[in-house]
């Protein structure tokens, strides 16, 4: 994971090599909470490899001054998927 804070923004990125559709999962959920933005991150992997992800990662961002119970969902649906 790699925490990168932007103007007003943290930006947090994870890079678990999760199928296509468990990354678009999470991304569904994180963006339904008020003020989250995601970000699919494309693999760089120059050959397909069919047991690889078909991506890198993904990114998440959200306002510093997120409510606190906001955060507290985000940090729960990421640790369902693994990511902490």
């Amino acid at each position: 994971m790699t925490v990168t804070a932007i103007e007003n923004k943290t930006q947090y990125c994870y890079n678990d090599r999760l199928p296509l559709a468990v990354y678009r999962e999470i991304a569904a959920h994180l963006e339904s909470i008020h003020g989250v933005k995601t970000n699919l991150i494309a693999q760089d992997c120059p050959q397909f490899e069919y047991l690889n992800s078909q991506l890198k990662g993904i990114c998440l961002e959200y306002p510093h001054n997120l409510d606190l119970s906001d955060r507290q969902q985000i940090t729960e649906i990421l640790a369902y998927y693994g990511l902490h």
